[in-house]
């Protein structure tokens, strides 16, 4: 949501509030994308008022609406540490924030205080067809340095200066690396626990600030493991990993040969995520686009939003009840921006899901 803030309040800085007009403009992005994309279910990150969100999505048809956790506030009006949220055309039966496992943590050399950078929130909607899903929400540590200097000085030399600002974003860098790889991992343990306690199918969402191919985050899709009966790894192992739908997507496009039809679509997005129903004849495969980044940064791109998805959604897996039938990602503010429009919307692109029930 890119500082989404109702003035008067301010974002971080006491100067940072938006204009009644800006405010009213950015809300209004919002909406248009919400009435031009018609999703069911969608995954907010950095929300500072949650009260104007739950209201602005209400107007849009989203009766269901949930937070785990609220920014913190200092001088008054100052926020930081936004917040993420869901809302949902279905039903919201039970919502929490993922709490991690303590002792996993100390074995893991984790500090007896360590939490997550912001909440994760579980929320289990109940979907067509497939009944209560867990639809969980995050926002992992960003890549920011964890210390920060002073980078002007005055008491250091120039180049004492450059030298304690290296040192700092070195090993910053590392910790914010470390926070993130390991909300990843106790998010992970806690799914598979929930899991097994539930049987529930799983939707996971949103900025994880990382390519999921990088090793600080690819044991999300593990699928394999060493050391295992083969047997018993392949019997139950599936049940318990999640999947990128980027990869369903491409599998399932390569799969389908023969024109079909199918119905009851179901779509999520990720980052600001989605579920609509519709009918339609579904095309023989189209080759693969390659994936769209979702964020920019200068001239370099990159894939930081996702959403990972568990058995029931892979139309390979003999009791899958969906299939990932479109992929996208809107980004025409990021690529193609008009002023007018969009320069009050938010920085990275939107992955959108469409599932679609299996024939």
């Amino acid at each position: 949501m890119f500082n989404y803030l109702e003035p008067p309040n301010a974002y971080y800085e006491f100067e940072k509030i938006y204009t009644a007009q800006q405010w009213a403009k950015k809300q209004q992005w919002i909406i248009d994308y919400l009435i031009e994309h018609a999703p069911d279910v969608i995954g907010f990150q950095e929300v500072f008022s949650i009260e104007a969100l739950q209201e602005l999505v209400r107007g849009q048809g989203y009766e269901h609406f949930a937070v785990v956790d609220t920014p913190e506030v200092i001088d008054d009006f100052i926020y930081k540490r936004p917040v993420v949220a869901i809302a949902a055309k279905y039903p919201i039966v039970e919502v929490a924030a993922v709490q991690h496992d303590n002792e996993l943590a100390a074995t893991l050399g984790l500090s007896a205080d360590f939490t997550f950078s912001r909440k994760v929130l579980r929320a289990t909607v109940t979907l067509p067809h497939i009944g209560n899903t867990d639809c969980y929400v995050v926002h992992f540590k960003s890549k920011r340095p964890m210390i920060e200097v002073d980078e002007h000085s005055k008491a250091l030399t120039p180049e004492k200066n450059i030298i304690e600002i290296l040192k700092a974003n070195v090993a910053g860098g590392w910790g914010s690396t470390i926070q993130r790889g390991s909300e990843a991992t106790l998010l992970m343990i806690h799914m598979i626990a929930r899991r097994e306690a539930t049987q529930q199918p799983m939707i996971l969402m949103g900025d994880f600030n990382n390519s999921i191919a990088d090793g600080v985050l690819s044991h999300m899709l593990t699928n394999t493991l060493r050391f295992a009966p083969a047997f018993d790894a392949k019997t139950y192992l599936a049940k318990y990993c999640l999947n990128d739908a980027w990869d369903l997507f491409a599998k399932s496009q390569l799969a389908s040969a023969e024109p079909q039809t199918r119905t009851d679509e179901l779509r999520v997005d990720g980052d600001i995520a989605s579920v609509a129903i519709e009918q339609g004849d579904i095309n023989a495969a189209k080759p693969v686009t390659p994936r769209t980044p979702t964020h920019y940064y200068g001239a370099s791109s990159s894939v930081l939003d996702y959403i990972l998805l568990s058995s029931e959604f892979d139309a390979s897996y003999h009791d899958s009840f969906y299939e990932v039938s479109g992929y996208n990602t809107y980004d025409r503010h990021l690529i193609n921006p008009v002023f007018e429009r969009d320069d009050l919307s938010t920085d990275h692109g939107v992955v959108i899901v469409t599932l679609t029930l299996r024939s």
